[in-house]
């Protein structure tokens, strides 16, 4: 496969989670413990930097992506898919007042001009809630969960960053978060059900197929792709997650969720092609793209 189809199938494997979170009968929390733990040995297997690099930072890291694996789960059960993954693609809004903080990075006008115009997408969301539904029983909750997905989302970009300026391995953090998110939701999700075989199933397609391979394709083709294709050709998740959980729920976002989800797409794709344009006119190449996970 070539760098940009790796990236592609990566967007495409991550975008079936909510569908399939949807559709799994286990609680969240056995869901999020089975889900993690899955995902870590896959992980471990696929990747041999994840078992080399180990240090007190990567624990650190790692508790901020146990965080989000955790919240996206809850945050799937209670809301719709696109709520979910739209809220949680505000990340950038968090990152912008905690980056000057925490990593010295500041903004520039560009990125206070996208986090505006993402801010008021994230609004939208609140203004104009989805109504209860089978898939979707507590959109308010929901919405909430995914907005703090958003923040600890922004803590493990930024941890990324952190580990990366001093040589540590970003995906031995990986790791650590998704063993501590299976360690905490094991605790959290007794006593166990014992579940249908599709169940199982569900669990094992979204550890391996819709966090460790897609991981896999990332780290190995990033590095060879330009961060504007990396970014755009990643917005397929976003794009595909809520059709997935049409196509198989039948979970129709409301008016609101769809105007905010545009909105914050919109604003991240425009602000990606704006610093391609200037990168040309510099003569500077765009800096590599997040990992994601």
């Amino acid at each position: 496969m070539s760098p940009r189809s790796k990236i592609i199938a990566a967007a495409i494997l991550f975008s079936s989670g909510g569908a399939a979170i949807k559709w799994c009968s286990f609680g969240a929390w056995q869901l999020a413990a089975c889900r993690a733990g899955v995902a870590m040995l896959t992980i471990l297997i696929l990747l041999p930097e994840a078992r080399r690099g180990w240090s007190w930072r990567t624990i650190v890291v790692g508790f901020a992506y146990a965080a989000t694996t955790l919240l996206y789960v809850q945050a799937n059960k209670h809301t719709t898919a696109a709520s979910a993954i739209f809220l949680q693609s505000t990340s950038p809004l968090f990152i912008l007042l905690l980056a000057p903080l925490l990593l010295g990075e500041h903004a520039t006008r560009r990125d206070i001009i996208q986090t505006a115009v993402m801010g008021a997408g994230l609004g939208l969301f609140f203004l104009g809630l989805d109504r209860p539904s089978a898939t979707a029983p507590n959109p308010a909750l929901g919405n909430v969960l995914a907005a703090i997905c958003a923040v600890t989302w922004a803590f493990a970009v930024m941890g990324y960053r952190w580990l990366a300026a001093r040589g540590s391995s970003v995906a031995a953090a990986a790791v650590s978060g998704n063993l501590t998110a299976a360690m905490i939701a094991l605790v959290m999700a007794q006593p166990l059900a014992a579940g249908r075989s599709g169940d199982w199933a569900v669990v094992v397609s979204l550890g391996v197929c819709q966090l460790g391979i897609p991981y896999l394709f990332l780290a190995r083709a990033v590095p060879r792709v330009r961060a504007l294709e990396v970014g755009l050709f990643l917005l397929i998740e976003p794009v595909l997650n809520p059709i997935w959980a049409w196509l198989v729920h039948g979970e129709t976002p409301g008016p609101a969720t769809l105007v905010g989800g545009a909105v914050i797409l919109g604003a991240t794709a425009g602000r990606m092609i704006v610093d391609v344009r200037g990168a040309a006119k510099n003569k500077t190449g765009p800096p590599l793209g997040e990992p994601v996970c």
